[in-house]
């Protein structure tokens, strides 16, 4: 590949130390490359981008873009298709359909359309996993990869009842390599087998699982501290229990002090820091500050926010009593899944009105959170697309963090109940466009293990964003001047140049031989699927980059 140099550029790059500097970036064969020493070597392309800001590309750590729950979304919302238009085919696309839930082909060149070019799905059940690399190999431009879910696996939770932690390092390390996964999610860990075994899915963390004699707290400690042992790249993705219920903010504390000092990733940490109680609405009120000033002193955790955003999406989640919960809630349609040997799926259309003093005081809390944590290397982006709200809304959000005139508008068109409920009003911190690039990309690169991503590092893969200041913030973000991705020109002034197919990053950790026997004759006892058509293969995954570096502990 030619040799490219983007001349004249003020480059943001915190990983590197490079915070709004005036400098050229220089890409070739895929990879970001050092500025020649000597003058006399040129590039081949040259493009003028002087005063311009230059960014790595976005990385989305937590979105549901694959896997059987977001095509049933697709499935059960055919109302969505007849009020948006279809994306058209072009000499370079494919046609794709809108609306919440976007077709493969539409979520690739949307993503790519606002200069992201890496987004991990955040919870594929293990048996799903051949489907979801089917369609992420369907989605165009992004490199991606998912997390698997092992909260609720029945595998899993006979390893913790037998108490032994090398077999269970070898059924997690198994479950990775099987399914060509990248990370362990846990989703309401026990509290969905205990909902789908007739008891209570907002159980507490000492409630005990029926069967397995185990209890939410130990499958978070202890399958922490086996993605600790295992040295994965990154550590356990955790959705909380109680997700959504007004004084759930004690439980997300609990569950931050139950990993005892492993590392640990909080996920859509916004639908998890409310307090109240569920019998009187007007006792809901925001809690992020008591659960910010943990984080804040406790580096070995991390989050991201679930930013709610006002405007009609859907819910999806592996969270079972959570979909039931919001049908009952809102009265809406309602799919439920049980997912063999693991967990189960919700799926709920919801709009979020600014009028409501609930989905006001949402919106505010996610705020809160991006403004409270005072390390913005810990705290990542995210709308936990589309629970939240769509990723298109991430421009707005980068808008809203970097201008407090702006969010003083929003909060006086809320409803006045929220200024009581939140401390919203009173933050006055406005994000850098270096703390932006964090968030967006440097950040959630670090948490993830990504090495070659959310940098311009010599040897980085050269995923280039390229903005055109302007004075409306959200509009210079919705819009890149360019985007490449390793290294190729992608986004040209909002047209699509090219369409490449990206590639697939899965962790194969250190295999334990003595687990497998145990595995096999588990399989045999309890799954429907045989123990060797279980794995996917080559064919499956597609192009890999297999992440198996030790994390640095």
């Amino acid at each position: 590949m030619s040799r490219t140099c983007l001349r004249g550029g003020v480059v943001y790059d915190p990983r590197n130390g490079i915070n709004g500097e005036l400098r050229d970036v220089w890409m070739q064969d895929g990879r970001c490359i050092a500025a020649p020493a000597d003058p006399a070597d040129h590039a081949e392309v040259i493009i003028d981008v002087t005063g311009m800001v230059i960014m790595p590309g976005g990385v989305d750590m937590h979105c549901h873009i694959a896997g059987p729950k977001v095509n049933t979304a697709r499935k059960m919302l055919p109302d969505q298709r007849r009020k948006t238009p279809p994306m058209l085919r072009t000499r370079l696309t494919r046609s794709g359909t809108l609306g919440t839930v976007p077709s493969t082909f539409s979520t690739g060149y949307l993503y790519a359309g606002l200069g992201y070019t890496t987004a991990f799905d955040a919870a594929v059940p293990p048996i799903a996993a051949r489907h979801a690399h089917d369609e992420l190999q369907d989605t165009p431009v992004l490199d991606r990869g998912f997390y698997v879910m092992m909260g609720n696996n029945h595998l899993i939770m006979e390893r913790l009842h037998a108490g032994q932690s090398e077999l269970l390092d070898g059924a997690v390390s198994w479950l990775l390599k099987s399914t060509g996964g990248y990370a362990v999610k846990l989703v309401n860990p026990g509290g969905v087998e205990m909902w789908k075994s007739g008891g209570d899915g907002y159980c507490g963390l000492d409630d005990e699982v029926p069967l397995y004699r185990t209890t939410p707290r130990q499958i978070l400690r202890e399958l922490a501290m086996s993605a600790d042992r295992l040295q994965l790249p990154h550590p356990v993705h955790v959705h909380c229990n109680q997700l959504g219920i007004p004084g759930n903010w004690t439980t997300t504390l609990e569950t931050m002090k139950s990993f005892e000092g492993a590392r640990a990733h909080l996920t859509h940490i916004q639908f998890h820091s409310y307090g109240g109680r569920l019998s009187d609405q007007s006792t809901f009120c925001s809690q992020t500050p008591a659960l910010a000033e943990y984080i804040n002193a406790n580096p070995r955790l991390t989050v991201d926010v679930g930013q709610v955003m006002f405007g009609e999406t859907t819910s999806m989640t592996g969270d079972g009593p959570l979909g039931h919960y919001l049908h009952r809630v809102t009265g809406r349609r309602w799919f439920s899944g049980d997912v063999e040997l693991e967990g189960g799926c919700g799926i709920v259309p919801i709009t979020y009105r600014d009028r409501s003093f609930v989905h006001a005081l949402q919106w505010a809390i996610g705020l809160e959170w991006y403004l409270l944590v005072e390390d913005p290397w810990r705290i990542a982006m995210s709308t936990d697309h589309p629970n939240g709200g769509s990723f298109l809304a991430y421009p707005e959000i980068i808008a809203l963090l970097m201008d407090s005139a702006r969010r003083r508008e929003y909060l006086q068109r809320l409803p006045a109940a929220l200024r009581n409920a939140c401390c919203l009003p009173e933050l006055t911190r406005e994000y850098s466009l270096s703390e932006i690039a964090i968030i967006t990309r440097a950040a959630p690169a670090r948490m993830l293990g990504l090495h070659s991503k959310g940098h311009l590092g010599p040897g980085a893969d050269a995923d280039v964003c390229v903005y055109s200041r302007q004075d409306d913030l959200e509009a210079m973000f919705r819009f890149p001047r360019y985007v490449f991705r390793r290294g190729q020109l992608i986004i040209d002034d909002g047209e699509i140049r090219a369409v490449p197919f990206g590639s697939t990053f899965m962790t194969v950790p250190e295999q334990n031989p003595d687990a497998v026997p145990i595995i096999r004759n588990w399989f045999e006892r309890n799954s429907t699927l045989q123990f060797a058509n279980f794995p996917v293969d080559d064919h499956d995954v597609g192009d890999a980059v297999v992440t198996n570096h030790p994390a640095r502990l």
